[in-house]
């Protein structure tokens, strides 16, 4: 365990709060495919509004900014939560309202500056399926208009806005897979409990089945071979970890394994469309790793490690050439900074300090640990103790991840480091469910909210009073979406362990939050009903474990933050606790932004939040 600091070592200052959570001054960096124009956000106060992420571009010229950035677009609502280019001079990128999720995709001539928005349809999800880099003109998006529960594909003009089906929908596809000519050639089908791999031989072929599983077997498909007649596929059918394999659609059944390791599932592989190789399978142990297949892609991030020492790379874009990257550096301790890079000069160029506020020699080193769980599982997670401060008697927060299907990852997180600046240890769990570490353990989570997941949760919190770390008498937890339940549930079924806790858009009650789900989730709701539990069926369960059915165990000081717009952790998942803790006499903090969803974005609710629980952790905590 953390040996305590030196005499000569001092707590840090307090940095603003600000400066932890603020949008970058310039950021998120993509580059155009002939290379010459990079584009790239920075707020913008527009028509009196608050600051805003909107997006600039700017000449590039032997590998170097040159010109004055010109802004292209001019959103005052929201931060625009995605872009990048189509081609050398059309930008695409996404906004929904008011954090509805409803993401429409519009398009902006980088040049003239002129918008179309491509998917013009209120109350509609869409999304890019694929940017078509062959075709200068059109990309396919799929959304939901003709029937709000599954997604149809087209072909659209990114000039005029002209739309052409290209896959309708039968009513049971969760995901579409095209080939590299663009033409859409897989599918994967749902009835909740099944899944179907369907594959055609061009499109207008009608679609076969090629391989049924249930749903919790995963053939999920990557992108097609480079001759366009077989699937590269994450898979971990007959095995517990996901591994790359290659199915060809006249034997299905028999996989070709191309990698996988023992530890954890493989995250994603990718691959060099200008040489047409396969180049990394990405992962997640403690920290992330890669395997390279191709000795180029592995010699680039040699040289780009050398020239960066003591940080984490990521390369976050590239031209069409793949002779121009951006690259990122970043650890636990800073998000670091962003670079072009040039193989054939071997030199980087500094685009931006993501946070240059905030000196990454204050901030606290992220420890990956394990611990074991009463029925024996290990479970692996993440400590972080505040610098400068002896690990022994420290109040902590219990921050459990959302998902639950997701998992908690090493790297820099400006939460964390905000609290271990303010004096408190945290501590991070990938409880049973989150992903990343094989079937068993995730299939160890079905029928265990509120149980077992939760018991992960709290054997973590033993484990740091165990260790000395932890004052038993000064522990808080928050979380948020299933986080914020797992808040919930430790507070009513473990009210002796936290002295404070706060929920951010926290499912409370299993059987509201099952019906209030977004409809294009609903063709998944068996699935759900499996995991989770059956609002008939297992009733008896799903009531003992609703903290918003046990208020009257609640004792410990609450605050609670929601997204009125929010689609999948509706706001009467907030408003039925606060109702039953105030009608009890117990007064709960309750902070709802009504143009904020699934979590707050625009930085003005963000500060608000974060102070809100700054001072509410510091009155019952003390740090």
């Amino acid at each position: 365990m953390p040996h305590a600091p030196s005499p000569a070592a001092r707590p840090p200052r307090h940095y603003p709060l600000k400066d932890f959570f603020r949008n970058p001054d310039r950021g998120f960096f993509r580059l155009a495919d002939d290379g010459k124009t990079l584009g790239f956000m920075q707020p913008v106060a527009l028509d009196e509004q608050p600051a805003r992420m909107n997006i600039y571009v700017q000449a590039l010229q032997d590998g170097r900014p040159v010109d004055e950035p010109r802004r292209l677009t001019s959103e005052t609502a929201r931060d625009i939560s995605n872009f990048f280019w189509k081609g050398g001079d059309i930008v695409l990128y996404q906004k929904d309202f008011g954090g509805d999720e409803n993401f429409h995709v519009l398009a902006v001539n980088a040049r003239t500056g002129t918008a179309h928005d491509l998917t013009p349809y209120p109350g509609v999800r869409a999304g890019i399926e694929d940017d078509l880099p062959d075709d200068p003109d059109h990309v396919l998006i799929s959304h939901n208009q003709r029937d709000p529960q599954v997604f149809d594909v087209y072909r659209v003009n990114v000039r005029t806005g002209a739309a052409v089906l290209v896959a309708q929908n039968p009513g049971n596809v969760v995901g579409w897979q095209t080939d590299h000519a663009g033409k859409v050639r897989a599918a994967l089908t749902s009835d909740g409990l099944d899944t179907t791999l369907l594959y055609r031989d061009d499109e207008a072929t009608p679609f076969r089945p090629l391989i049924t599983t249930d749903y919790r077997t995963t053939v999920s498909p990557a992108f097609f071979t480079f001759d366009d007649r077989k699937l590269y596929a994450l898979s971990n059918r007959g095995r517990d970890k996901l591994a790359l394999v290659i199915i060809d659609p006249a034997r299905p059944d028999d996989e070709e394994l191309v990698y996988a390791t023992d530890e954890v599932d493989l995250d994603a592989a990718g691959y060099s469309r200008k040489r047409r190789v396969l180049t990394l399978a990405a992962y997640q142990t403690d920290k992330p790793r890669r395997h390279y297949f191709d000795a180029e892609t592995e010699a680039l991030y040699r040289q780009l490690e050398s020239l960066l020492p003591g940080y984490d790379l990521a390369i976050q874009g590239w031209n069409r050439a793949e002779d121009t990257y951006i690259v990122a550096a970043y650890n636990d301790r800073t998000p670091g900074s962003r670079y072009l890079f040039q193989c054939g000069a071997g030199v980087l160029h500094k685009l931006a300090d993501i946070n240059p506020s905030i000196p990454e020699a204050d901030m606290s080193p992220v420890r990956p640990v394990r611990y074991t769980s009463r029925d024996g599982l290990e479970i692996h997670g993440y400590l972080t103790l505040p610098a400068g401060r002896a690990p022994r008697g420290l109040p902590c927060i219990i921050n459990p991840h959302g998902g639950p299907w997701a998992r908690d990852a090493w790297g820099y997180n400006p939460e964390i480091q905000f609290l271990a600046n303010r004096g408190f240890c945290v501590l991070q769990m990938n409880f049973r469910g989150s992903t990343g570490y094989g079937r068993r353990f995730w299939e160890a989570s079905f029928g265990q909210w509120g149980l077992a997941m939760q018991d992960d949760i709290t054997d973590g919190v033993r484990w740091l009073i165990d260790q000395g770390i932890a004052d038993p008498a000064r522990i808080g937890i928050y979380g948020g979406s299933y986080g914020g339940y797992a808040t919930l549930a430790g507070v009513a079924f473990t009210p002796d362990l936290y002295a404070a806790a706060v929920d951010y858009v926290g499912v409370s009650n299993l059987f509201t939050f099952m019906n209030t789900i977004p409809p294009y989730w609903k063709p998944l709701l068996a699935k759900m009903y499996d995991m989770v539990g059956h609002p008939e069926h297992d009733h008896e369960r799903l009531a003992a474990t609703s903290p918003a059915l046990h208020v009257d165990r609640i004792r410990t000081p609450l605050l609670i933050a929601q997204g009125a717009q929010d689609p999948r952790v509706n706001k009467a998942e907030s408003d039925q606790v606060v109702q039953a803790l105030r009608e009890r006499g117990v007064e709960v903090e309750y902070l709802v932004k009504d143009n904020e969803g699934h979590g707050f974005h625009n930085d003005e609710n963000k500060f608000e939040f974060y102070a809100a629980m700054e001072a509410f952790f510091v009155e019952h905590l003390k740090p």
